[in-house]
């Protein structure tokens, strides 16, 4: 139900500020930027909500702030771009905190690789929903003003549904209990958060860069970006849980660091597509966008997977909450840089990206052999510490 909502309304908020509260195209933009980046900064706050236990009622939270942004899209008066604003602004808090929220929940109710695959779950539903959402709005796009106020009304009620849904669950997790199982040094997060970042860029490609190239560069019908879009929605939905339980065998940082080196050569992959020119070059594209959809399979799969296995129980949330920082950080820059970069042409945007990736990726691959010693070293320091303890006990 949220990710229906999210599909109904998400695509087609931007068209709602002009059509119906008859906004510029500029003052929309703008709102809907400032609810996004507003929507960034409430996540310590709810990172320190579930570490301190919350779980399903952040979940229904993350729901109900969206509906209060629906209702105030219904009642925003023409040319009021304040209420429009406040609506982008609770939409953006909701959208922000789900992700962290849901994740929590699953790791509080799951563990190991059965986690993994129920995060998978997760998020091939979650695509599955958005697609059907987006459907469903586009057949009301065509019933002007008062079908998008119907879509939104829609769209209120299957977030509230969804959070009558999520508080029925009546999930919690203790936060005392947490704290005294966890062991060893906490997991400095700042290489993978930053790597997490650069990884992201590969969800704005179907919907950003490809376009972009596409009608740019290569003159190609519009016809091809849809059918981009549209096989890379299906093979998030049909192959995510499958290549994330094929995957279980290697470690989640493996994982990870294959799905950059797989995102890299997809991008070589679009550089080497434009370089042959019309007739062939669309078709090119298209057939290597399957590639970068795999890359982004395997990130999804093992990205939130590996924050929710190095974080400690008792500070699970603000991991989480950071990490969707990065996220939605990354996919707020991304648009930016993408047409920034493709301004200079196909060998700036491809070549930069790619080599922003496999250096993210080497980044994450590194700090697995900077953990490992750590980690040793903090067991020998434990061992030499308990040397004297022990003689003592015996003497």
């Amino acid at each position: 139900m949220d990710a229906i909502g999210t599909g109904l309304l998400r695509p087609f908020l931007l068209l709602y500020g002009m059509l119906v509260l008859e906004l510029s195209a500029p003052a929309t933009g703008v709102a809907m930027t400032a609810g996004i980046v507003a929507g960034l900064g409430c996540m310590p706050a709810v990172g320190r909500w579930l570490d301190r236990g919350a779980r399903s009622t952040v979940v229904a939270a993350s729901m109900l702030v969206r509906v209060a942004g629906v209702v105030l899209l219904l009642a925003a008066p023409a040319g009021s771009v304040w209420m429009f604003g406040a609506a982008a602004l609770f939409l953006g808090i909701g959208n922000q905190a789900w992700p962290a929220a849901h994740a929590a929940l699953v790791a509080t109710v799951s563990h190991g690789r059965e986690r993994d695959t129920a995060l998978a779950v997760g998020r091939a539903l979650r695509n599955a929903g958005m697609g059907a959402g987006a459907l469903l709005a586009t057949a009301f796009l065509t019933g002007g003003a008062l079908a998008m106020q119907v879509l939104a009304g829609a769209t209120g009620l299957a977030y509230l549904i969804a959070a009558a849904l999520a508080w029925s669950v009546k999930v919690r997790a203790d936060p005392e209990a947490a704290v005294a199982e966890a062991q060893g040094p906490a997991p400095r997060m700042r290489t993978l958060l930053g790597a997490n970042v650069i990884y992201v860029f590969c969800l704005n490609v179907p919907e950003i860069a490809l376009p972009l190239i596409l009608v740019t560069h290569l003159d190609a019908s519009p016809m091809w970006s849809a059918l981009v879009f549209v096989a890379n929605t299906v093979l998030v939905v049909t192959l995510q849980v499958p290549v994330t339980m094929l995957m279980a065998r290697y470690s989640r940082r493996a994982a990870l660091v294959l799905a950059g080196a797989v995102i890299a050569a997809s991008y070589l992959g679009f550089l080497a597509a434009t370089l042959l020119g019309h007739g062939w070059g669309a078709p090119a594209v298209a057939a290597v966008s399957v590639v970068c959809t795999f890359g982004e399979i395997l990130y999804a799969g093992s990205a939130t997977a590996l924050v929710t296995a190095v974080a400690p129980a008792h500070l699970l949330g603000r991991a989480l909450s950071r990490f969707q920082m990065s996220t939605g950080f990354g996919l707020a820059v991304s648009p930016a840089v993408i047409t920034v970069l493709a301004a200079h042409g196909p060998v700036a945007l491809w070549g930069g990206l790619a080599a922003g990736t496999l250096a993210a990726a080497g980044a994450v691959a590194a700090e697995k052999d900077q953990a490992g010693r750590l980690i040793a070293g903090d067991m020998a320091a434990a061992s030499a510490h308990r040397v004297p303890e022990a003689s003592h006990a015996r003497s």
